[in-house]
């Protein structure tokens, strides 16, 4: 099992700029190198693995240590004297509780476990509504109502202590009845306890306090679902004033009583936990939990929450939501200047343990090559340690091919603490929909194999990070003089981030965009700027990226559209943004045709195809493309991934979706397996001859277009296609025409 894992606080830094890297190393030390990485493919029938040292000050040995991850969401206030001194009081909320059957969950309390003092409203551990008091004496009591909880119903939850009376009163009302179903209940009980003792310990909603580590908080007790309105006041009240408290403002009659009503519905867009109290008793979310949520009260009126803020009044808590692993800075690294841009890693070695963090180095300001590689670094966060092989219970019947699990598989699932990626669903079954690279990633690294066995002897089978190493090897094999950006700098500085450029270059599968990125990208084409889209499934999802914290994306998964969860009816919206969530082609001018020409079209996981040519590629537009290319040539018979250039995942030309009128289509894949299959977006009656031995639209389309001010696009439509670049050490017709195109875009004699 992996003995040492990292991850570093940047992505990308230019010459000048530190990257800090976070460590957890199992043995007594390690090495960390800086390398410059060239090629990831370290399997034996696969191009060479290159990589080449880079010398820094930074390298050298370093103590190891431990590190932990500690997962799980909550919202966090700081104590203060009002709630340190509580006699008497009233918590209650709105909750939706999804795994109510797995035990004892916070939703709300002030309690600390040294010497068990303070409150906490929860479910009990026989799934009903309780509360648990201490009296700091580790004395500690717990009441319930003894009505198990139903999975994914909304209730009216409260809890009072009377201190005079030292009685304990819980309301467990659910909001929908039904005949026979008993699932609502009350108690009242005196207890033992004379003294619910205070604390200067946070409060918590969705888990309890437990320690701090660090700067860390440590919780347990973690809430699966979501809670709406909690509020907690300093007064026993009556079961009318409870239900004058469910909405999102304070009634006069209760006002004075009220310590904190905290309104979920603002600042969605924000880790900030709003009290519109006159106490204002604000906190925070710690590692992310859904918002933008569908409350208590939503009616289905307004299916975006920024038109009805007031009835997505809900965080959905998980007890495996990750955000930061927060981990202490191990050692740090000042790019050199002069240090050229690239691909890099730190290389950590301890003994037969292996690590690497790739980060991207940019050129200096005012500096760069013609030629940008875009490392879609979003991309990597979107499948950030995805569990498909574990989880997917059709992987296997989709790829055809047996699931072979390697040590980083087996790892990630029997550490989840390390996060899931956007193709993974919660412990609670609700689906991910926030992902983060301030963890280790452990898919985007070099040497990364997929689960998926091989199919021949010469497939790599090598998917993302690696299979976009191999534009890099080609670029490096040929000569070029060539930059890196990433697509999170696009993000954050738009056309900026790649004007310098003539040509800007796409990974092999540049799935998930930000408005931001999609926009830059566009506009530098209408500018005379060149991309050369060299995958598949690009431009596909819609994703936000957060405005307070780096390093996090949002993808709302909704509509028609190949996913692997759906999110609920109203939760179609980003919490980070307020946009519309799901695919770039439902949302007007925007499709990928628009942008590169094609668009996705189908998916398959087992053999690989080939292009043929068509007629378009003896128009003397496209003549530079297919120097040295003969015109009976198949393109891409050959490949280290499926066996051919035309493979995984497909894109196809569609003057009905955006592709432009002029586009030629230069050449199109045929053949392909019954395992390839249209998309879910392209179905209206599901029917047999939906299977790529007989559809149309199982296909990948090359394609070329000029765009305004002298410039084009070339796409390849394929995922695939990348890793027929090294075959036969480049010697082959799909390096060959991919290079005649790079020379001319990088030409800037105008189109």
């Amino acid at each position: 099992m992996l003995k040492i894992t990292g991850y570093s606080d940047r992505v990308s830094a230019r010459p000048g700029e530190t990257i800090k890297f976070m460590v957890n190393c199992e043995l007594g030390e390690y090495r960390a190198d800086i390398v410059k990485l060239i090629c990831g493919d370290s399997s034996p029938d696969g191009p060479d693995f290159k990589e080449e040292l880079i010398r820094t000050p930074a390298n050298k040995r370093y103590k190891g240590r431990k590190q932990r991850i500690y997962a799980g969401s909550y919202g966090i206030v700081e104590s203060n004297p009002a709630l340190e001194s509580l006699k008497s009081f009233t918590v209650q909320a709105m909750i939706w509780p999804t795994t109510p059957e797995s035990g004892r969950q916070a939703i709300l309390g002030k309690w600390n476990p040294k010497g068990k003092s303070g409150f906490a409203m929860g479910i009990a551990p026989d799934g009903s509504l309780g509360l648990m008091l201490g009296n700091g004496r580790n004395k500690v009591e717990v009441v319930s109502t003894g009505k198990p909880l139903i999975a994914r119903h909304w209730y009216m939850v409260a809890a009072s202590w009377d201190a005079e009376k030292k009685e304990v009163r819980l309301y467990q009302e659910p909001l929908r009845d039904y005949v026979g179903v008993s699932h609502g209940g009350t108690a009242r009980k005196k207890i033992g306890i004379a003294k619910v003792a205070g604390n200067t310990a946070p409060l918590t909603m969705a888990a309890l306090y437990e320690k701090n580590a660090g700067k860390r908080v440590v919780c347990s007790d973690f809430y699966n679902g979501k809670i709406d309105g909690p509020k907690i006041s300093d007064q026993v009240l009556s079961r009318t004033e409870i239900e004058a408290m469910r909405g999102n403002s304070i009634p006069s009659g209760v006002a004075t009583s009220v310590l904190a009503a905290w309104d979920f519905s603002r600042d969605i867009s924000s880790i900030k936990i709003s009290d519109i109290s006159s106490r204002q008793m604000d906190g925070e979310i710690v590692n992310l939990p859904a918002r933008g949520m569908t409350g208590a009260n939503w009616s289905g009126a307004e299916l975006c929450w920024r038109h009805a803020e007031a009835e997505y009044g809900a965080i959905h808590f998980h007890d495996d939501d990750l955000y930061d692993a927060g981990w202490e800075v191990d050692f740090e690294l000042t790019i050199p200047k002069g240090l050229k841009s690239g691909v890099y890693a730190a290389r950590l070695r301890a003994g037969d343990a292996e690590e690497y963090i790739p980060f991207a180095v940019r050129p200096e300001r005012g500096q760069g090559a013609r030629i940008a590689f875009i490392l879609p670094t979003v991309h990597y966060m979107a499948y950030a340690n995805e569990h498909l092989a574990f989880n997917g219970p059709l992987a296997e019947v989709l790829t055809g091919q047996v699931s072979v699990m390697h040590d980083t598989h087996l790892f990630l699932n029997e550490h989840r603490e390390y996060g899931a990626s956007l193709y993974d669903t919660h412990s609670d079954g609700s689906g991910v929909c926030y992902s983060s690279r301030l963890r280790p990633i452990m898919n985007m690294r070099p040497k990364y194999q997929t689960q998926w066995s091989c199919f021949g002897e010469n497939d790599t089978n090598l998917r993302e990070f690696n299979l976009d190493l191999y534009f890099i090897d080609w670029l490096e094999r040929f000569g070029f003089d060539y930059d890196v950006v990433t697509d999170e700098d696009i993000h954050y500085e738009g056309i900026d981030a790649i004007e310098p450029h003539t040509v800007i270059i796409t990974g092999g599968h540049p799935e998930y965009y930000s408005k931001q990125m999609r926009d830059a990208v566009f506009d530098f084409t209408q500018k005379g700027g060149r991309l050369m889209y060299m995958g598949g499934n690009g431009f596909y999802w819609r994703v936000a990226l957060h405005g307070e914290v780096p390093g996090v994306i949002e993808v709302r998964r909704c509509e028609a559209a190949i996913k692997t969860w759906g999110a609920d009816t109203g939760e179609y919206y980003h919490s980070f943004t307020g946009e519309h969530g799901g695919l770039w082609r439902h949302q007007g001018e925007t499709e990928p045709q628009r942008l590169t020409g094609v668009g996705f079209t189908s998916e398959g996981f087992d053999i690989s195809s080939y292009y043929r040519q068509t007629p378009a590629a003896r128009d003397p537009r496209v003549a530079f493309m297919f120097k040295g290319i003969g015109k009976d040539e198949l393109i891409g018979d050959f490949g280290f991934h499926g066996g051919g250039a035309a493979g995984n995942e497909l894109d196809r030309a569609d003057p009905a979706l955006g592709t432009p009128p002029h586009a030629l289509v230069v050449a199109t894949s045929e053949d392909h397996t019954d395992l390839y299959m249209i998309v879910n977006e392209e179905i209206l009656v599901n029917h047999p001859g939906m299977i790529g031995n007989n559809h149309p639209l199982v296909r990948a389309d090359m394609t070329f277009f000029e765009t305004p001010n002298g410039g084009a696009v070339f796409s390849t439509g394929s995922i695939a296609y990348g890793a027929s670049l090294p075959w036969n050490d480049y010697d082959n017709n799909v390096a060959r025409l991919t290079t005649n195109v790079l020379k001319r875009f990088a030409n800037p004699k105008p189109f």
